[in-house]
């Protein structure tokens, strides 16, 4: 029985892998394919309708007009085929120059500085072309009628860094038949950096160290017995206050005090994984408008590169994103323990930002907590909280166009208060930023 399910699992995992070649040679043969899918459509129906009409029934008017049918199709096939061959030559030629360097926003449109001609020789043919990589762009080609030249205006999405793109170039019959599709790359220094949203402020961030100052009840015991919190499991009997307990039936214990003051130099990090994008905005906010104060030393996944300048760190948040390939799969460069070795101390401190959904980055994020002392602050960053609860069945049958009222015990916010509990009870400090509304909430996810 071990051995049947050993075998059914390996055909099956076997079966999977053909099925992925077999969709990444499809996806890599389909522009090269002449015929669309109203060409295709028209050719059988005219060869069905040659074969049926034509030749059996000798019906010259269908002959007449199925001929006619396969005579364009095939003049559109030579034309289009012939007219991209020679196209793609000339355009080769024009896209050997670099690009001047292009500094794009994500989710805003952008020229990247790459035109043509109108190419209005060209006989019942249109050419159209977008961006596929780094990352497949929205683009649109306008034309200038100053200079009679297309202008290309791309708008990326997510945030990357390129030294170079890829464009799809498509030639087109204008009765929509056939097709001639090629891909040509050009030199051009890309950076997309991430948006901020609806970000004004942010909580003070700042690293600390430990000096006489700020109280910091989270330290180690430390110090005099001066700070006081409420009885826990686990407490000593001995630190018990007897005379408050017996005052107003409370129970709070006496604690060792640590203090703590603003460092002179702060260390942030970008922990990337999957649906970081807001964490990335977070980040470039942070730095932009100085929340974490100055100076500072800024380090990111993806890069063993670190930054003290908003110059030199603006380029790590937009190359923090890995670029998944067609058909494969790529985990982030998780680099905050080099960075640490690098940049920290015994009692260097560290802020974080993280994307506030789980995945393989929490548990090196757990274990790096762990091995060293910080303190921590991990800034956790999303792009809404849905507080939708499901439907139940009944009310899905009764009232079946009727919104369902908003709640706070939903799966995403039960899953946002368990990450967040996660790191604070490790000791660091946990904030949570919402880049849609811009609003910042503590680890309870309460206002702040």
């Amino acid at each position: 029985m071990l051995a049947e399910t050993h075998r059914f699992m390996s055909l099956m995992a076997r079966i999977r892998q053909l099925h992925t070649r077999v969709q990444a040679l499809g996806a890599r043969l389909r522009p090269h394919f002449p015929f669309s899918v109203a060409g295709l459509s028209v050719l059988a129906l005219a060869l069905l309708a040659l074969q049926g009409f034509g030749y059996q029934r000798m019906d010259l008017v269908v002959f007449a007009l199925t001929v006619c049918a396969l005579s364009i199709v095939t003049f559109s096939v030579l034309m289009v085929t012939v007219t991209g061959l020679l196209l793609r030559q000339r355009l080769h030629r024009l896209t050997e120059e670099a690009l001047p360097a292009c500094q794009a926003e994500a989710g805003f449109p952008n020229e990247t500085g790459f035109r043509l001609p109108a190419l209005a020789w060209l006989p019942l043919m249109t050419l159209e072309w977008q961006v596929i990589a780094p990352d497949h762009f929205a683009t649109v080609n306008r034309l200038n009628p100053d200079d009679n030249a297309v202008d290309e205006e791309i708008t990326p999405l997510q945030r990357c860094r390129s030294n170079h793109v890829v464009r799809l170039f498509t030639l087109r019959d204008v009765l929509g038949l056939c097709r001639f599709s090629w891909r040509q790359s050009q030199q051009v220094s890309l950076q997309v950096l991430p948006q901020t949203g609806r970000i004004r402020t942010l909580p003070v961030l700042r690293s600390m160290e430990s000096e006489d100052g700020i109280p910091n009840p989270a330290g180690r015991p430390e110090g005099d017995r001066m700070d006081i919190r409420r009885y826990a499991a686990g407490d000593s009997v001995r630190d018990i206050m007897w005379r408050v307990y017996a005052r107003n039936r409370h129970l709070n214990v006496r604690l060792a005090e640590r203090s703590v003051f603003h460092t002179d130099r702060t260390l942030a990090y970008l922990v990337t994984g999957d649906a970081d994008e807001a964490a990335a905005g977070v980040a470039r906010f942070a730095l932009t408008q100085g929340a974490i104060g100055s100076p500072w030393v800024f380090g990111a996944d993806a890069s063993d590169d670190s930054a003290s300048s908003l110059a030199a760190a603006l380029p790590l948040i937009a190359g923090s994103r890995l670029i998944k390939e067609r058909g494969q799969s790529q985990t982030p460069d998780y680099g905050l323990e080099r960075f640490l070795d690098r940049h920290g101390s015994s009692q260097s401190a560290c802020i974080i930002f993280a994307p506030a959904t789980p995945g393989a980055w929490t548990e090196r994020l757990k274990r790096t907590l762990q091995m060293y002392p910080g303190p921590f602050s991990v800034v956790l960053s999303t792009d809404g909280i849905s507080d939708e609860k499901p439907r139940p069945w009944w009310q899905t049958l009764v009232l079946a166009n009727a919104e369902y009222g908003r709640g706070t015990q939903d799966q995403s916010t039960s899953t946002l208060r368990h990450l967040m509990l996660e790191f604070h009870k490790l000791g660091a400090h946990v904030v949570m930023v919402d880049r849609v509304s811009g609003l910042s909430f503590d680890q309870h996810l309460k206002r702040v």
